[in-house]
């Protein structure tokens, strides 16, 4: 019986380490010779996600998440915001994809946000990036700029301007413009 059962044990924990098993597993193992009968229930993690928080945020690093959870939840179990965190530069409510990194932007030095005035030096932080700011770039209108914005809002942040290539109407002249101004 015992063989049996840890038989069945093997065969889970591989199913389960290649990720082939259902949620949970339940096997039945009844023994002879007056012993009784047992059951083993073995449950798995199912649909968890995982994230890499990383920037102004308490206690950045990589988190399994349940499914279903916000860039919030990855915020709050990253530890919080950090000092100087601008929050309202990313979604918060924006849901969180399997291998998603959530970058939370810091505030400028002076203490204010990244706004658009005047002419920046150097490259513009995609995390705080405004429509304004965005249009200043070679090839980018304001229809462009919004589906940015709006696109990096759905995502919870962008970990690399690379990721901007699935805006639509952004060619590869385009994104080499955005390579030059921006930074994520």
């Amino acid at each position: 019986m015992y063989a049996a059962v840890a038989a069945a044990l093997l065969l889970v924990g591989a199913r389960a380490i290649r990720g082939e098993g259902a949620t949970e597993t339940s096997f039945a193992a009844a023994s002879g010779g007056g012993g009784g009968g047992g059951s083993i229930s073995i449950s798995g993690s199912g649909g968890d996600l995982v994230v890499d928080v990383t920037g102004a945020v308490r206690d950045p690093g990589v988190y399994r998440m349940p499914a279903g959870s916000r860039v919030n939840d990855a915020v709050t179990r990253a530890g919080g915001a950090a000092p100087g965190a601008l929050l309202e530069a990313i979604n918060l409510a924006a849901r969180l994809a399997d291998g998603q990194q959530v970058v939370v932007p810091k505030r400028v030095p002076d203490g204010a946000a990244a706004i658009g005035v005047g002419v920046e030096e150097g490259p513009i932080s995609l995390g705080t990036a405004t429509v304004e700011q965005l249009e200043e770039i070679e090839g980018i209108g304001p229809v462009t700029a919004g589906d940015i914005i709006e696109f990096r809002d759905e995502h919870g942040g962008l970990s690399s301007v690379d990721q901007l290539d699935q805006v639509p109407g952004i060619g590869p002249a385009t994104m080499e413009s955005l390579r030059d101004r921006l930074q994520p």
